[in-house]
């Protein structure tokens, strides 16, 4: 017989081996057996490891719910029609398509200037037997009508109780009574790494499942500098907006309401508003409609490497004042440009990201305790909260006559119609012109208004042309300057010659 020749250190444990070096067949198949019940086994013992997610779906997917909204509407303007395109626009796709972008000349087959009905969908959840409903302000914005579909296939008209722009929260009320509710949870104590599940309609399949983990917490996202957002991989797409996102015992942690997407759909970051404040903001919309915030009254920034070291910290850290509001409360506690806050309340300010949350949910006339690190030495400061205003203010900036400096930027003086236009009672100087060198080097720009250089005010260009002159090199050293929507810090560094 012709038996396969095996290498003996191969197969000595498994079977005995033959005359002439030959593993016997036996040998051999217990050599396979024994090793595919390992790999076997081996699988086993891995997917038992992963979460099974079937009883925390089977126990609260009723609580959540569908929501659809119609909206009303406006169309914008017609535009105009491309030459050589026919008055009579013909029926069919590109028909269709021509009507959406220019309007329908002729006025047959379309929208034309009147207002028309718009459908979303969305999705929430039910946190009170009575009938109350949390999901994301955005998913009901604008709507005359919210059509609340739940898991029995009732479908209810929904009463909007409050809506919250900047947490992106709303709270609806149904007319029903012993509706199943979920459990809140604590956002506070989620940890990186952390198993999570999302339940809700992601283009409108109803009550869809998906899992990931808790990518990581207290993030910012551009716009949104009240929420500190919770950040996971689970797949949310258009339609999940509102729903709950659930921790392992079944408890509801957030309220998807983001994804980062470069083509519109799922690319593996999506974003929820931490239940903890959630629950916060809809306690003020359940009993006054709407949500009052805390407001300090500073525009802040990021401390970067080189800001750090030009302010004499060992890290970069805190958030750096750059504006005091007038008559704001941070005006009234002393609070001066250049201050970087390092805790407030107790709690520390790793990132500028981390103040406005922080600000935000401490109630209104509140004193709180603010640490800041100023011309390096700690400092604290009382300061009484009051209420954030609706509107945000906008600064914008023009240019004047001219002098250059040792910064290889030319500058001028303001005027007195440009101090009332851009809110600047005294001091400042505008870039005019911005050459190769060491302002470029810093990211200054052509229209920033100069306030203050190496934490000396700048009172004209005469001045600044001065103080510039002496500025020390080898060394980063802050420059403030307001730009467009606000103030930003700036680091300069002169090399040594």
């Amino acid at each position: 017989m012709n038996h396969k020749i095996v290498p003996v250190y191969q197969a000595h444990h498994f079977g005995r081996v033959a005359e002439g070096g030959e593993v016997s067949r036996l040998g051999v198949k217990m050599w396979f057996v024994l090793v595919f019940s390992f790999l076997a086994l081996s699988g086993f013992a891995q997917a038992s490891d992963l979460p099974d997610f079937t009883k925390l779906v089977e126990k609260h997917s009723a609580a959540v719910v569908n929501i659809s909204t119609t909206q009303k509407i406006s169309p914008p303007h017609m535009q105009r029609m491309p030459q050589g395109m026919p008055e009579q626009i013909p029926e069919g796709p590109l028909g269709d398509l021509f009507r959406h972008f220019f309007g329908d000349p002729g006025g047959q087959g379309g929208q034309g200037e009147e207002p028309y009905e718009a459908k979303s969908l969305g999705s929430g959840f039910i946190i009170s037997k009575d009938g109350y409903i949390m999901t994301n302000h955005h998913v009901v914005k604008d709507a005359t009508e919210i059509i609340v579909r739940l898991s029995d296939r009732r479908e209810l008209v929904a009463e909007l109780i409050g809506s919250d722009e900047r947490s992106d929260i709303a709270l609806l009320k149904v007319d029903a009574d012993d509706l199943p509710v979920v459990e809140i949870g604590d956002s506070g104590h989620l940890k990186v790494g952390e198993w999570v599940l999302a339940i809700g309609s992601p283009f409108g399949f109803d009550h869809s499942a998906t899992q990931g983990i808790v990518s990581a917490k207290g993030r910012a996202l551009p716009r949104e500098n009240y929420v500190p957002f919770i950040q996971t991989d689970v797949a949310i797409n258009p339609g999940n907006s509102g729903g709950p996102l659930f921790d392992l015992d079944g408890k509801v942690v957030g309220i998807n309401s983001q994804i980062y997407s470069r083509t519109g759909g799922f690319m593996g970051l999506s974003f929820a508003i931490p239940i903890d404040m959630a629950m916060k903001v809809v306690d003020q919309l359940k009993h006054g409609g709407k949500v009052a915030r805390g407001w300090l009254g500073v525009l802040i920034q990021d401390v970067t490497r080189e800001l750090a070291e030009s302010f004499g910290m060992d890290k970069p850290r805190g958030a750096l004042v750059a504006k005091v509001m007038e008559g704001s409360p941070a005006e009234k506690a002393g609070f001066k440009v250049g201050d970087v806050v390092t805790r407030f309340n107790g709690k520390p300010v790793i990132r500028s990201s981390n103040l406005p949350p922080l600000v935000g949910i401490s109630p209104v006339g509140k004193e709180v305790k603010v640490e800041i690190l100023r011309k390096g030495k700690v400092k604290i400061l009382k300061v009484e909260l009051g209420e954030l205003p609706d509107d945000d203010q906008q600064i914008a900036s023009n240019p004047h006559t001219a002098n250059e400096t040792r910064l290889n930027v030319t500058v001028v003086d303001l005027t007195p119609e440009q101090r009332t236009q851009l809110e600047i009672k005294e001091g400042g100087v505008i870039v005019q012109q911005v050459l190769p060198g060491v302002a470029r080097s810093a990211g200054v720009r052509r229209g920033d208004v100069i306030l203050m250089i190496n934490n000396i005010d700048v009172k004209d260009a005469k001045q600044f042309a001065e103080v510039s002159a002496d500025l020390p090199a080898g060394k980063s050293l802050p420059l403030l300057v307001q730009r467009r929507g606000g103030p930003v810090f700036l680091a300069l560094k002169i090399k040594e010659k």
